[in-house]
This record gives structure tokens, sequence and C-alpha cells, in this order.
């Protein structure tokens, strides 16, 4: 699977917001194993995804004290209301062509939250007026009416 920089960047912040909330609520000490986890391994290029996550949902599972992630392949099944807009919820959840469910142990979902941060870290900054990647030359800025910035 893969998705966007802004996806990843979103996801991670919300893992970290999940696991402060309710695995330290209970006493778990994330942090300490999560520093034993850091995955610094390089990724395994060329990267082949089977698809690209449209919608995620993320979750606490209180009894089993685990993180619940779900990946949507959304782009087939999109459902969209009377305004042509898409909606977060299809009619029936078998309009997802391909789902993916990952249930994580909290020290390993904040491993994964680091992880995650140190990979949008290492991308290409955005350019600060229209938000686009920046290349190490700079880039024609649609925001700086053309010029290269």
């Amino acid at each position: 699977m893969s998705l966007e920089k802004q996806q990843l960047s979103t996801l991670a912040d919300r893992v970290n917001d999940l696991l402060d909330d309710f695995a330290e609520a209970e006493g778990e000490a994330v942090d300490v194993v999560a520093e034993t986890l850091d995955d610094v391994d390089p990724l395994a290029t060329p990267i082949e995804d089977e698809f690209r996550v449209g919608t995620m949902s993320l979750g606490w599972d209180a009894e089993r004290r685990v993180v619940i992630l779900e990946c949507h392949d959304g782009q087939e099944g999109l459902q969209v209301d009377e305004e042509g807009e898409p909606t977060l919820e299809p009619e029936h959840p078998a309009d997802f062509e391909t789902v993916l469910r990952v249930v994580i142990e909290p020290a390993s979902a904040r491993a994964f939250a680091r992880r995650c941060t140190k990979v949008i870290a290492a991308g290409r900054p955005p350019c600060p007026f229209c938000g686009g990647p920046l290349d190490p030359t700079g880039h024609v800025c649609p925001r700086a009416n053309g010029y290269k910035r």
C-alpha cells in the first residue's frame, strides 16, 4: 500500500495522540519500550504498491490493549453526496475493494509513528509559498507567478 506524505504525517500525529490518551493513561511505559524497537533500515525500493490508501481509521481496543489501523482503497468505491462531494463513509462497507487491518502493540505503534516522522523529515522540504516539494535547485512556484524559488 502507499499513501501521501500528508496522510503519513497525520497518521503519525494521531497514533501519538491515541497512545498519549489511552495507552499511557492505563500506565503503560510506551516510550521506554518503543526506543528499543526503532527501525532505521532503509525502505526497500522500488516500491510497488498493491493499492493507494483512500481512507484510514484508527482505534484503541481496550480489552486487548492494542492499536487498530484500517486502510481502505477508497478510489474504486468512492461515494459522493448530492453536491458531488466525497462522503466519508460508504453506504456499504463492501464498497471498498481492498482493506488492510493492522493490529499493533502500543510500543510498536509508537516506534512506527517515530519511523513515519523520520521518513517525512528525510523527504524534500515544502515550498513556503505553495507547499509543493522543493528540489535542490528550487522549483517553478505557481504562487510566485512562475518564477523559480
